[in-house]
């Protein structure tokens, strides 16, 4: 048991150890996920939070730590969504022929988007940062967590929002269309992008291309217009 320990505290050193941690428990979800036939709650990014909690909470790690090691992939979010312009230039023609569709869904997916939030977390007796930290979370990672920050939130807080958000979009999203019977893959795609951002994207693509498309279309443009929305509801609201 000491050996272990002594081992454990040796490679816990090397920086690359929680990246190669982070990719290896992704794997292993991604293929628990493939092997349930995509059941909803078997979503890769849901298991590898749970699979990476429990980890750094067995060996003690602080998540600085972690942090310090698996930070390469908080690095690449940036690339990641510029690369989404790619499936987007494929089907461009398909987003001109449904622009103003997609403008009133956008518009509409927004604003619900930010203002059901902020409702219910004041009827619920939420106020100040929190509240603030609230208002992004449908926005992609990096520009909420600026937003947050712009408006006196806390970054830290409307990270996990965030991740949370899409999380559950990616869950409940493809099975709430079903439900409501929309089968054409563009709006399937679109709407996932606007509530669930690039969690929901991710997801999006793997059901179908053109989904993809068009959720990458809706996680940008649904960006852009809450760093225009949040702060004016919030002004409203106070």
């Amino acid at each position: 048991m000491t050996t272990l320990t002594d081992i454990w505290s040796y490679l816990a050193q090397g920086p690359l150890l929680w990246l190669g941690l982070t990719l290896g428990i992704y794997i292993l979800s991604d293929w628990v996920f493939m092997k349930s036939g995509r059941f909803p709650l078997c979503n890769p990014v849901l298991l590898s939070i749970i699979g990476l909690g429990i980890l750094l909470v067995v060996t003690g790690t602080s998540y600085d730590t972690y942090f310090q090691g698996a930070q390469f992939v908080h690095f690449m979010l940036g690339p990641a969504t510029v690369g989404l312009a790619v499936p987007l230039f494929a089907n461009a023609q398909n987003i001109r022929k449904t622009a103003l569709p997609m403008a009133v869904a956008l518009l509409v997916g927004s604003t619900v988007a930010v203002t059901s939030a902020l409702l219910v977390a004041e009827m619920l007796g939420i106020h100040g940062q929190v509240l603030i930290s609230l208002a992004p979370k449908s926005a992609t990672a990096p520009v909420a967590i600026g937003i947050s920050e712009r408006m006196g939130g806390l970054p830290t807080l409307t990270a996990a929002l965030v991740l949370m958000t899409g999380i559950i979009g990616a869950i409940i999203a493809p099975q709430l269309l079903n439900v409501l019977g929309v089968r054409d893959w563009r709006a399937r795609g679109f709407a996932v992008g606007v509530a669930a951002h690039g969690i929901g994207t991710a997801r999006a693509f793997q059901a179908h291309e053109r989904a993809g498309a068009f959720a990458g279309i809706g996680m940008g443009l649904n960006a852009l217009l809450t760093s225009v929305l949040a702060p004016y509801v919030l002004h409203l609201m106070q």
